[in-house]
């Protein structure tokens, strides 16, 4: 059984670090594209950090946490991690972490939501200003 858990959300003040968790289970991280999402109230759901799963070495992030936001995994944990440093309060969300399993992700749009199948049930992460 696909499943992804995630932790680490709380408040935090502005300017703070914070790292977001997400383990897998039922299949191998490591081979399948993966992203970090976020969607704050009233705004659409999108992509922060994504590594493409087609073994082409493409990356997608979002404008605003270049250089602030990484993403990484464990392989022998099967967890993968967004790291956020520096964080300000446009940054308040409910995180989510999604893997595309079923390889629906091509093109230039690989990072859409809609190509991603499994999803961890969100952590709200809340900036303080």
């Amino acid at each position: 059984q696909v499943q992804l858990v995630v932790s680490g959300g709380r408040l935090v003040q502005s300017g703070g670090p914070l790292r977001l968790s997400c383990a897998a289970s039922g299949f191998t991280l490591g081979y399948y594209g993966i992203c970090w999402f976020r969607q704050a109230p009233g705004k659409e759901r999108e992509g922060v950090l994504c590594i493409s799963g087609n073994n082409d070495g493409r990356t997608y992030s979002l404008n605003s946490v270049k250089g602030r936001f990484t993403i990484s995994t464990d392989d022998a944990k099967n967890t993968m991690y967004l790291q956020m440093n520096s964080l300000k309060p446009d940054d308040t969300a409910v995180y989510y972490c999604a893997v595309d399993v079923m390889g629906r992700g091509h093109g230039s749009n690989w990072h859409h939501p809609s190509n991603f199948d499994a999803w961890g049930q969100g952590t709200q992460v809340t900036v303080s200003s």
